[in-house]
């Protein structure tokens, strides 16, 4: 609390005229993070057509989110378990929910003989979790822009690297 006060250059216990606890702040963070990313995601794929040009949207629509927002990100992805119920409940709900949408991506391109036939609660799993980290290390204004970011992981993450 008092780094934030700080950054907006008032006292800490001001912070409270504004907001009720560091919980309220924390519950505004995730959720609202996460209606982004399930508006992105739900755009990119409505999107397109086709079982690996959906899930290519898909992981890219989840990369530029957290590209846009790498501090909210962190948030989102980790400190998510110190809410308190039912708050916690919800967002639990809500994140299997969201990886539910990367698995029956994958289960629609099994279906279409597009995929391996790969178990797709661990594929989608691994698929965020390997992409889960760029909000540690994609910055702006770096060699890559965020764009060319998601599509180089997505490309990886859909064709391997093999030649």
């Amino acid at each position: 609390m008092r780094d934030l006060a700080e950054t907006l250059g008032i006292e800490a216990a001001s912070l409270y005229n504004h907001v009720g606890s560091k919980e309220e702040i924390l519950q505004e963070i995730c959720f609202r993070m996460a209606d982004e990313f399930f508006t992105s995601i739900e755009s990119a794929i409505q999107a397109v057509e086709g079982p690996s040009e959906r899930l290519h949207a898909a992981i890219g629509a989840h990369l530029r989110v957290i590209a846009a927002n790498s501090d909210a990100s962190g948030v989102f992805l980790h400190e998510w378990r110190h809410m308190r119920e039912p708050f916690l409940k919800d967002f639990r709900h809500m994140r299997r929910r969201y990886e539910g949408i990367f698995r029956e991506l994958i289960e629609e391109g099994i279906s279409a003989g597009v995929f391996k036939n790969v178990d797709p609660n661990i594929a989608a799993r691994t698929l965020l979790s390997a992409t889960n980290w760029t909000y540690e290390s994609y910055r702006p204004n770096t060699k890559f822009s965020s764009d060319q970011v998601a599509e180089l992981i997505t490309t990886i993450l859909i064709e391997g690297i093999t030649i």
